[in-house]
């Protein structure tokens, strides 16, 4: 179900063990070859997708756009809340789907920097109802939740990057009018940037051209059985938050 087609009454209808899914991307950089809406794009995808196969099993807003990405503000076009704005923001639309009587929030997440401070916003609405039992609170970024896409495409690079090649690759398939010049573009790799530690950084810290990892080597065949392998991941958590006893620490 998409919440935005759907009138209040509709809404006050629904179960309360519906899960509610909020789709968090950004507007930023992807690169010298790739649109600032990226992001939005590809997390559009994995929405769609599983709504399709969901059903009226799940409940899904529309993309959040605006993300945390001061991290690339040097690069015209990008947009961002400030951290503490950002927060505000997930917090305040949790906060609603609360006060509607929603119990199973998910934060499907498409930006990797929105990964800290989602989790951060999870924890600390979860201490403002510690009484609460019936909560179920979830951050998932749709690259993480279980396959690893690598050993069965021919070709594919180890991991997903920034303006990659996973990433130039998906939106090839999906929006192929909006990415141009990726087979110029070099190779930038991510280093190790003090880890195990963690390093804060900017952008143009990592890469002057906005990218990371190897775009040159994208196609459209490895973007179309990406989408497919992440939605199916995406499909299959969600499937876990329908199928949540309603007390259970996991699922």
């Amino acid at each position: 179900m998409l919440l935005a087609e759907l009138s209040w009454p509709a809404v006050n209808a629904l179960s309360r063990d519906t899960p509610v899914v909020l789709p968090i991307a950004a507007l930023e950089q992807h690169g010298t070859h790739l649109p600032l809406f990226t992001d939005s794009f590809l997390i559009g995808e994995m929405a769609r997708r599983a709504q399709a196969a969901l059903g009226d099993r799940v409940l899904f807003a529309p993309v959040t756009w605006l993300g945390n990405s001061h991290h690339h503000l040097d690069f015209a076009g990008t947009m961002t809340a400030a951290p503490r704005v950002y927060l505000d923001m997930l917090r305040t639309m949790i906060d609603c789907l609360l006060t509607h009587g929603f119990k199973r929030i998910v934060l499907l997440n498409g930006h990797g920097g929105n990964s800290v401070p989602g989790q951060q916003v999870l924890f600390e609405v979860r201490q403002h109802h510690r009484e609460r039992k019936d909560l179920l609170l979830l951050l998932a970024n749709y690259w993480a939740l279980g396959s690893d896409p690598a050993p069965s495409i021919p070709g594919l690079q180890h991991k997903i990057e920034h303006a990659c090649q996973w990433e130039t690759s998906m939106m090839m398939h999906l929006r192929p009018d909006l990415v141009s010049g990726y087979e110029r573009t070099a190779k930038v790799d991510w280093g190790n940037p003090f880890s195990p530690g963690v390093r804060a950084w900017t952008m143009p810290d990592v890469s002057a051209a906005g990218h990371v990892g190897e775009p040159a080597l994208a196609t459209a065949e490895i973007g179309e059985e990406l989408a497919r392998i992440y939605a199916a991941d995406v499909v299959r958590f969600l499937t876990r938050v329908v199928e949540w006893d309603g007390r259970s620490l996991n699922g």
